[in-house]
């Protein structure tokens, strides 16, 4: 087991300890990755408080695991899942499991608990792997930073072959193509390719429709590159572009640099989320700001900490967010402009680097 999968598995095991538990069932693939390495998709994993992991997977994934994983028990599984896993919690004289109600079903949890017997107890323990995953290590940081350049690289490749007549799809296959080609095992989640008045939703799919003159194309991508997301959005238009889009334009830049500054340890994701606001309230935009500010970005494409309005959370250095306002106009269109910033002890990194200023095609 390499050093840093080590590291948290201790951090883990501590968090069990202080919470009186003996052990974790870990049921969601993007936890055992952290975990152990495994990147097969079926399994779970229980996490000892005083000895190393056992993974139970299918014999479809065994010598993948076997292969991914070091100082990790691999058993194989035998009838159902959770079954097998419970005559594992069974054997290996657990007492208090925990387990995660948002990862388990009840049809799960019966199974478990019939397996496991009487004498093991499974309580909620909701979060203790995430909030682990939230602080990104150095190894982390460094996939974390290629996936961010190769996201930056694309929407810089997009400025060169958007034009009108491209179909929504079109542009999304393209850029999804040369992401695979550099590498990336595929996008983080389904481009978002939405022109003309489609840009005013914010989560448009990509359709036939034709990219048209003198109209906005909002282009939000993000990569899997070492099994780590990117995420970044830039907004171009067709054409020249009138005094009105700018004014909109340079109203989210302001508000997504007024975000950026105020990322820094101890600050609360709320008050990011209102640097953002203020500054879109100030020109009578906030109410065109439909959405949070940004959330968490790592080995998922959304995860904790939720950068939104009333968040208390405090940034810790190690946490990576995303900072994306915009504003969305029925019938018209819509703006956003969306980073990858990591936070450090003295410093803030912003980890995509393609221009934000309006791109006129």
């Amino acid at each position: 087991m390499s050093i840093f999968f080590q590291t948290r598995n201790k951090a883990l095991q501590a968090q069990l300890a202080a919470s009186g538990l003996d052990g974790l069932l870990v049921t969601q693939l993007a936890n055992w990755y952290y975990l152990t390495g495994f990147t097969g998709e079926s399994g779970a994993l229980v996490v000892g408080a005083d000895e190393r992991p056992t993974l139970v997977t299918d014999g479809r994934f065994t010598v993948q695991a076997r292969q991914e994983t070091s100082g990790v028990r691999v058993a194989v599984q035998k009838g159902g899942l959770l079954e097998s896993v419970g005559q594992k919690l069974k054997e290996q004289r657990f007492r208090i499991v925990g387990f995660d109600p948002q990862h388990v079903s009840v049809a799960q949890m019966r199974a478990l608990r019939k397996a496991a017997g009487p004498r093991v107890r499974c309580v909620p323990a909701a979060g203790l792997v995430e909030s682990l995953r939230m602080k990104k290590d150095t190894s982390e940081l460094v996939q974390m930073r290629s996936a961010a350049l190769l996201a930056s690289e694309l929407e810089a490749h997009a400025a060169k072959f958007l034009r009108p007549g491209l179909r929504e799809f079109e542009v999304a296959a393209e850029i999804e193509y040369k992401m695979r080609k550099a590498g990336a095992s595929g996008p983080a989640f389904e481009t978002i390719v939405a022109s003309g008045p489609r840009a005013a939703l914010p989560h448009a799919r990509p359709t036939a429709r034709r990219l048209r003159k003198n109209e906005l194309v909002v282009l939000d991508l993000g990569a899997i590159l070492g099994h780590y997301c990117s995420d970044i959005t830039r907004t171009f238009y067709l054409g020249r572009a009138p005094a009105r889009i700018r004014g909109w334009y340079r109203a989210v830049q302001e508000a997504q640099a007024a975000a950026v500054a105020a990322v820094k340890p101890g600050a609360s994701c709320g008050e990011v989320d209102a640097a953002a606001r203020n500054v879109l309230a100030s020109q009578r935009l906030d109410k065109y700001f439909v959405h949070s500010t940004g959330h968490g970005l790592g080995i998922e494409v959304h995860e904790d900490p939720r950068v939104a309005k009333g968040q208390t959370r405090k940034l810790e250095p190690g946490n990576v967010v995303t900072i994306e306002p915009g504003v969305y106009f029925e019938g018209v269109g819509g703006i956003r402009i969306e980073d990858d910033v990591v936070v450090h002890a003295g410093r803030t990194e912003v980890l995509t680097r393609f221009t934000r200023d309006l791109i006129e095609i």
